[in-house]
């Protein structure tokens, strides 16, 4: 693409950038974690470097107009986007894109991830995943689960359950966690994978029991509840993550840089205690374990969706 082309700007070395403001490509709008997480990278690195990392909200089209944007970016180190889970599900879910994750951008480091939360209401009487996964079996298809939406990652991550341990659940898909937490609250729908911040309230207040957590380990917030995989879905690992990437053909002195000051700042306690709270694991690591990772996650992802038969909105 001409716009991928490199300019004096892209060619400049690592050791005078930046020079001017940053742009961090956000594809959820502001208030919610991945915002939350880009704003507290951004501002500090900003401060490291004396420059503003600006934060440039683009929601809407599933991640994908977000994603498109970067993908067209002068490679040059001053356009970074937030790549998420749905970017590497996309892949499989979306005939056509805009962009390719793979061919349009280079990896910086998986930043952090944060678990969903298996949760049931408290009707049902399983008191563990494994008495779940036997309820549901001697009741196929009668139970519903809630999601946020077609395509989600607490709706591809149901399916990934279902795949590992054979139960059959009835998909009731919602705009949004709010209305699915709702209904799921009030007995309308009986399980789901539940984003740890927004049920968290509500498993604290007795409206929904916690079964286990999608991470491959235990969480310190919730540090007696086991993981999925332990207690009933051997291999089982699910969930959002948050990772940084730039276009394709930014110089790899840039995204060194990128990579090492991102990695320093991860490690800042105040950052690491003001996203605890809500259930972030940070990450960090080089780029080429970031890439690895984007590819299993793009490969793990397709299978669920042809599995499931997921069909884009």
């Amino acid at each position: 693409m001409a716009s991928l082309a490199f300019t004096p700007q892209a060619a400049r070395p690592a050791e005078v950038y930046p020079v001017r403001p940053i742009r961090f490509i956000v594809p959820f709008p502001p208030g919610g974690g991945a915002d939350t997480l880009a704003r507290t990278l951004g501002q500090k690195i900003g401060e490291a470097w004396g420059q503003q990392v600006v934060i440039d909200n683009r929601p809407g089209g599933a991640t994908n107009i977000a994603a498109e944007v970067a993908a067209h970016a002068a490679p040059d180190g001053y356009t970074l986007l937030e790549t998420v889970l749905a970017h590497a599900v996309n892949a499989s879910l979306y005939p056509k894109l805009g962009y390719d994750l793979q061919r349009d951008f280079s990896p910086v480091l998986l930043m952090a991830s944060i678990p969903n939360i298996l949760v049931v209401h408290p009707s049902v009487p399983a008191k563990s995943t494994r008495e779940l996964i036997n309820y549901a079996r001697t009741r196929p298809g009668q139970l519903n689960y809630a999601s946020t939406g077609n395509g989600g990652p607490q709706h591809l991550g149901m399916e990934l359950f279902k795949t590992l341990t054979g139960v059959q659940l009835t998909h009731v898909p919602y705009k949004g966690a709010a209305p699915a937490h709702a209904d799921l609250a009030s007995g309308q729908t009986q399980v789901m994978f539940a984003n740890m911040l927004s049920s968290l309230p509500l498993i604290r207040g007795g409206r929904l029991r916690a079964l286990a957590i999608s991470s491959a380990k235990r969480s310190p917030v919730l540090a007696d509840l086991p993981t999925v995989s332990e207690s009933g879905a051997a291999g089982f690992e699910s969930g959002s993550w948050f990772g940084m990437s730039v276009p394709a053909k930014t110089p790899r002195d840039i995204i060194g840089k990128l990579n090492g000051e991102s990695n320093r700042v991860l490690k800042n306690q105040e950052l690491r205690e003001r996203l605890a709270a809500e259930g972030a694991e940070f990450a960090g690591g080089t780029p080429e374990a970031y890439g690895a990772f984007l590819r299993d996650e793009i490969t793990k992802w397709a299978k669920v969706v042809k599995f499931a038969r997921v069909k884009a909105e």
